[in-house]
């Protein structure tokens, strides 16, 4: 019977990863089974199945030897508890895992491209959801911050989130922002063209940014929208993830109260009714904290929104995928 080893997920593209042994070798994995659900940032146990019998190059050396001994080919067994992850929704209403084992979500946001704040609500949310600390990241600090982005910057602050302003391109703020993410599993998330990969060389000199040479998809084309992990020079990790034109929270891991808004949260207590959705109830503290201003009411929308999708949802399972009580 072959051996069992455990090894860290490093790289994930679908069911192709990468995943790290605890000697540090690199070794091209599957899942075995198709119900397993790997990410990266993954703690797993693996097998090495096929090639080199017992007592051949697996058994009297590594398990990089043993791979190249026969064709060798790596498999995931089991996903070891995860400390935390970050969780969307799918098409169906399903929760499905994106990254795992964080201790700091960092949602990248630019001048340019416009930022889509509502995608900014939604991970938020998630994380909250999650138990993950997370921060905005303002990158391209050098085009300069439009007062209508400092106003919403400044609701964010008001809400109970920082921010860190930075500049991939001159290195501004960089030092700054490495130490917020030095000895924590970080991920940078957010749209396409925000600047994430140049952020990823500022706080990893060298990073091999693109995988598409160790990661491919089932048809054999080459890709470079796997998810990442890197070493931070001063400990811990940073990850990676491809950029997104809209994300949703997992609807099942959302607190019914608040869905995940902190600001919501905090009211939510001075409301009539136990219960209350902040949607049309009467004496919602939330929606008058909306109306006054001392909430953002674009976060307030921002969370109408998320209720709505979360409705849809959960009305697209069925009765059969419906969660019950």
């Amino acid at each position: 019977m072959q051996e069992t080893f455990d090894a860290l997920v490093t790289a994930a593209f679908g069911r192709h990863l990468l995943v790290r042994t605890l000697t540090g070798e690199e070794l091209k994995a599957r899942p075995f089974g198709r119900g397993l659900s790997v990410v990266c940032g993954d703690r797993v146990r693996c097998r090495m199945d096929g090639g080199a019998p017992a007592g051949g190059a697996a058994a009297r050396g590594t398990q990089a030897e043993g791979a190249r001994a026969g064709s060798a080919e790596t498999h995931v067994l089991e996903v070891l508890p995860r400390s935390s992850s970050l969780y969307r929704s799918n098409a169906r209403g399903g929760s499905e895992p994106v990254v795992a084992n964080l201790s700091l979500l960092m949602i990248v946001i630019a001048p340019t491209p416009v930022p889509d704040l509502f995608v900014v609500d939604r991970y938020l949310s998630a994380a909250l959801s999650g138990g993950i600390p997370a921060i905005l990241v303002v990158n391209k600090r050098e085009l300069g911050v439009t007062p209508e982005l400092r106003a919403e910057l400044d609701a964010f602050h008001a809400a109970g989130y920082d921010c860190a302003e930075c500049s991939a391109r001159s290195d501004d703020g960089i030092g700054a922002l490495l130490d917020l993410c030095s000895g924590k599993v970080a991920t940078l998330v957010g749209q396409s063209g925000v600047g994430k990969s140049s952020l990823v060389h500022r706080l990893v000199p060298h990073a091999n940014v693109e995988v598409g040479d160790l990661v491919r998809e089932e048809e054999g084309r080459h890709t470079t929208t796997a998810s990442r992990l890197f070493d931070l020079p001063r400990g811990g990790h940073l990850i990676d993830s491809p950029g997104v034109r809209d994300f949703a929270p997992a609807i099942d891991m959302l607190d019914a109260a608040h869905l995940g808004f902190i600001e919501v949260a905090r009211l939510a207590p001075g409301c009539r009714f136990h219960d209350c959705r902040h949607m049309r109830e009467p004496a919602c503290a939330v929606r008058a904290a909306a109306e006054s201003g001392a909430m953002s009411a674009r976060r307030y929308e921002s969370y109408r929104r998320l209720r709505r999708l979360q409705e849809e949802l959960i009305q697209s399972r069925g009765p059969r995928g419906r969660k019950t009580t």
